[in-house]
């Protein structure tokens, strides 16, 4: 188990878990390891038995530890029991159950099949791995990624409003790479009317990419017909509040499930201070201003008492890249306390606890 949770590290944070998956065989042997590349792509149990065929490996009686219920509906990706049953797996060890309904109900799909299912351990740790995830999902809220590209005192633009290019080219693919992999993306009517972005999603050539996310504009001023938000035949949603948490509630209504908010600083700092960013991620440019735009303009604190405090995240490559001139950070709320499972259906078998 604490092979699957180091693989499942390897994967992006978004609208889905980090999951990891291990099969091993009956003398403890572990033959493949699997983890979830992101939405779209095969989920850690079926990454894992995938490489297993590619590699002529036969996994009948074999036993796979995974660091979630295995998923029993069909989204992008098949239903992950099925992948288990025609395996011929014969034991699966999971941690924690799947608290969202249209994915839960795994563990008796198996059972029904004749696979022996336990659940339990490791529970603490994929709990802590998904912590933010675990609390959107019990909201019922978008996960929620935070974008900011900086100087190196704090600056998104110069005293005259200029801001292109403060992120090196490097910066800016990594960033058109999680445009590709989000369901929207999110900025203020201020960063429409001054900077008027398209918020597309473009490939390395510059071209609009196949996938795109929605491009969302939160304020309680009209859109510009002619904003180029509205062009590249992209979906465009306007959100006429101010509150951060109404958006959050509209955007989950439109089926919005992962958020990337990438400003103005008013908007960036309105969800810091309400506690609705899941994942930071800054581009820090090697560039000095002195004056000009702040990334962020107020949190409401006044002490230190009351900081915000943030931890360093090592998954999705690290908690610290170089791009090119740049540094890409990498962060996520830091802990207050531990979150315990609620489970709202009877375990597959009684909680394994110490195995």
């Amino acid at each position: 188990m604490d092979a699957a949770l180091e693989a499942a590290q390897r994967g992006p944070r978004g609208a889905n878990p980090l999951v990891g998956a291990v099969v091993i065989d009956n003398e403890g042997r572990q033959l493949v390891t699997g983890y979830h590349r992101g939405a779209g792509t095969p989920h850690a149990e079926a990454d894992a038995i995938g490489q297993a065929k590619a590699a002529g490996l036969d996994l009948r009686g074999t036993t796979m530890m995974v660091t979630l219920e295995p998923c029993d509906h069909c989204g992008r990706t098949g239903p992950c029991t099925q992948a288990i049953i025609g395996a011929g797996i014969s034991d699966v060890v999971y941690a924690v159950d799947d608290p969202h309904d249209p994915a839960a109900g795994g563990a008796a799909t198996l059972r029904g099949a004749g696979v022996r299912v336990r659940s339990g351990l490791g529970a603490g740790e994929s709990l802590e791995l998904n912590r933010q995830w675990f609390l959107a999902v019990a909201a019922q809220r978008p996960f929620v990624t935070l974008h900011i590209a900086q100087t190196l005192d704090s600056r998104i633009a110069a005293e005259d409003g200029t801001s292109q290019w403060i992120s090196s080219p490097e910066s800016l693919a990594d960033n058109h790479g999680l445009r590709g992999r989000i369901d929207a993306i999110l900025v203020g009517t201020q960063t429409v009317i001054v900077d008027n972005p398209r918020l597309t999603a473009r490939d390395a050539a510059g071209h609009v990419a196949g996938k795109q996310p929605l491009r969302a504009v939160m304020g309680l001023r009209e859109v510009p017909a002619d904003a180029a938000v509205r062009g590249d035949n992209g979906r465009m949603l306007h959100l006429p509040t101010r509150d951060p948490r109404e958006a959050l509630s509209l955007l989950y209504a439109e089926g919005i499930r992962h958020v990337m908010v990438e400003g103005g600083s008013r908007i960036l700092s309105a969800f810091l201070a309400a506690g609705l960013v899941d994942e930071l991620i800054v581009y820090v440019a090697p560039t000095l201003l002195g004056s000009g735009t702040p990334a962020l303009n107020g949190l409401g604190i006044t002490t230190l008492a009351d900081a915000q405090h943030w931890e360093w995240d090592p998954s999705d490559g690290g908690a610290v890249l170089t791009l090119g001139r740049d540094l890409r950070l990498h962060l996520r709320p830091e802990s207050t306390e531990a979150l315990e499972p609620q489970p709202s259906r009877p375990a597959a078998e009684p909680a394994m606890g110490g195995y």
